[in-house]
């Protein structure tokens, strides 16, 4: 049996049987509701799921066809689509080891540029061989680049980086493997005047684990796609780079906290690892 959970700990699963057809997903949708360059999800058995908290759940539907669930008090994204009665499993949210691996790259035709795959696995433009489900356009970007934008699932929420980056980094904690429901999050770290939220400001939600010194998870309360967090306390604005519709300027520099690294990724690229944290 397989459990997972959001960030917070509203709402909770488990599910029945073996995972099935684990890839990772390149595709515009996936990396703005997760925030990160590529999101991970396996199948499964909609008959074994069992949900907790499902009252906790907001759901955001990007096409017709596919609803997109998280949670609405710390944002991380929940299994709530079903596909011929399976149901998509974001794999970051485990706590459990899922006892089978990535088998693909989905949806690499929509791909960062900025992103390398290096794992040797599969690569497909959009979906499997033999999958016939319906292909949707990548989200609308304006099409004159005027600097380092970015946006929201759904759009409300849109920012532009301004200034330099101090650093980008692969954050492999638990805690940002459960707040992206990803293999890790992908971080740009910058002075805290580098950032600017343009539009909908009042949209933007935060949540703050009680127990730390600084982790907090803000997202568009509409769709759940991850946006940038002001911490003014260090002076900093920690922006996801999934959630960039221009080319940031940058990309990450090293791999942090692979010592609590998910057992279902391997890290084939040559950036540095720490086994922990390291100062900006």
């Amino acid at each position: 049996m397989q459990h997972g959970r959001c960030l917070c700990g509203d709402v909770e699963w488990t599910a029945e049987g073996p995972l099935e057809r684990m890839t990772h997903c390149h595709c515009s949708r996936c990396r703005k509701a997760h925030g990160t360059p590529f999101a991970t999800y396996a199948f499964a058995p909609g008959a074994g799921f069992r949900l907790r908290g499902a009252e906790n759940v907001t759901r955001y539907a990007t096409s017709p066809a596919f609803v997109r669930g998280f949670c609405g008090r710390c944002g991380s994204v929940v299994p709530s689509a079903a596909l011929d009665g399976r149901l998509a499993v974001p794999i970051g949210s485990l706590t459990t080891d899922p006892g089978v691996r990535p088998v693909a790259h989905v949806f690499v035709a929509s791909k960062l540029p900025w992103y390398e795959i290096t794992d040797g696995l599969p690569q497909h433009a959009t979906f499997e061989p033999g999958d016939d489900a319906p292909v949707l356009d990548d989200l609308p970007v304006p099409p004159v680049p005027r600097g380092r934008r970015g946006s929201c699932l759904c759009g409300e929420v849109r920012f532009v980086l301004e200034g330099t980056p101090v650093t980008a980094r692969n954050c492999h904690c638990s805690r940002c493997r459960l707040a992206r429901s990803a293999a890790h999050a992908a971080n740009v770290i910058a002075p805290q005047d580098a950032v600017r939220i343009t539009q909908g400001a009042d949209q933007v939600a935060s949540y703050k684990i009680p127990d730390a010194r600084f982790f907090t998870q803000t997202f568009c309360r509409t769709c759940g796609g991850k946006v940038p967090r002001h911490d003014a306390g260090r002076g900093i604005v920690v922006t996801p780079l999934g959630a960039f519709d221009d080319a940031p300027g940058t990309r990450p520099e090293m791999h942090i906290f692979v010592a609590s690294k998910a057992p279902w990724f391997a890290i084939t690229d040559d950036l540095p690892q720490h086994a922990a944290g390291v100062p900006l």
